[in-house]
């Protein structure tokens, strides 16, 4: 375990540098608004769209890989939504908040990925992120479109994650090459993007505390950061998995939350404050957490 922190010590010390960054020198709040939204809308896209394009990774020899990590955040999802009728959530709280409970965190996933199993490991979670994220962004945002009354089809179409990596999809399975020059420059644009998402994650650590709903609030990050694993252990172990596959399907479901689980609520008229919360405790309990996951995954 000690051995797996220390490989993780660059990626969450990053992000505890962008904590210090916002909160003890002249970065102001409206610097980290304009870098989020760079690595929201593009610098985040180009790196999912060019991972999954440039992974080398088959969706008939890891199909088993897929389904366990598919079975994984659907599970996380239900359990998730079960808040609603065990603690009877408040109708805004559960559809800004549920989220949190099945959405992760593909800034540390990569990042770590790559520290911890190099390129291999970084090509089979883009296998996962390439399918994974548009459906864990297609349920938050139903949930929140149905909360809101926005428009869904217009939330899903222009939702800048579902489209770089659907078209990452699309362009690997027709074999797509890109020219030398536009690989170079979507993978710049890739190392920025992990870098300054890691400061930004600190950045906008929320250290305060919400009283909404206690009981719904722990419950959705006992999910993610407990249950979750539990049960992509199971799952792994019931797939076949072993080895570096099943560390990689662990690692996806021990992530923290998203970051931008605290974007989509906001630009749909969620509550932030709770969101920004749960996604800050997350953070920080999954110091802990991913390193003893991540061990554990060695069966």
């Amino acid at each position: 375990m000690f051995s797996n922190a220390l490989l993780m010590l660059p990626d969450f010390g990053t992000i505890l540098l962008g904590a210090l960054l916002a909160r003890r020198f002249e970065f102001q709040r409206a610097f980290w608004d304009g870098a989020e939204r760079l690595v929201y809308y593009v610098l985040f896209p180009a790196l999912l769209f060019n991972s999954i394009l440039s992974a080398k990774f088959s969706l008939a020899t890891d199909s088993l890989l897929l389904g366990a990590a598919v079975a994984t955040l659907l599970s996380a999802a239900a359990m998730g939504f079960l808040a609603r009728p065990l603690f009877r959530t408040e109708s805004a709280l559960f559809a800004s908040c549920v989220q949190t409970a099945y959405r992760y965190n593909s800034y540390v996933g990569l990042a770590l990925a790559q520290s911890l199993f190099g390129a291999r490991g970084v090509a089979l979670l883009a296998l996962i992120l390439a399918v994974c994220i548009p459906l864990a962004n297609l349920i938050a945002v139903t949930t929140l479109a149905r909360h809101g009354k926005t428009h869904l089809g217009r939330e899903l179409v222009t939702n800048p994650l579902i489209l770089s990596t659907v078209g990452g999809m699309a362009a690997h399975l027709a074999g797509l090459e890109l020219p030398a020059f536009a690989s170079s420059f979507l993978t710049r644009m890739g190392a920025a993007s992990l870098a300054l998402g890691l400061l930004c994650i600190g950045a906008g650590l929320a250290f305060k505390t919400v009283k909404d709903d206690p009981r719904s609030l722990s419950w959705f990050t006992f999910v993610k950061l407990v249950a979750t694993p539990t049960v992509a252990v199971i799952l792994a172990l019931a797939f076949g998995l072993r080895g570096l596959e099943a560390q990689v399907v662990l690692l996806f479901a021990a992530l923290p939350t998203a970051s931008s689980a605290y974007i989509l609520a906001v630009r749909m008229g969620g509550l932030a404050a709770p969101v920004a919360v749960l996604i800050t405790f997350q953070t920080l309990a999954a110091m802990v957490t991913l390193p003893l996951w991540v061990t554990f995954a060695r069966f």
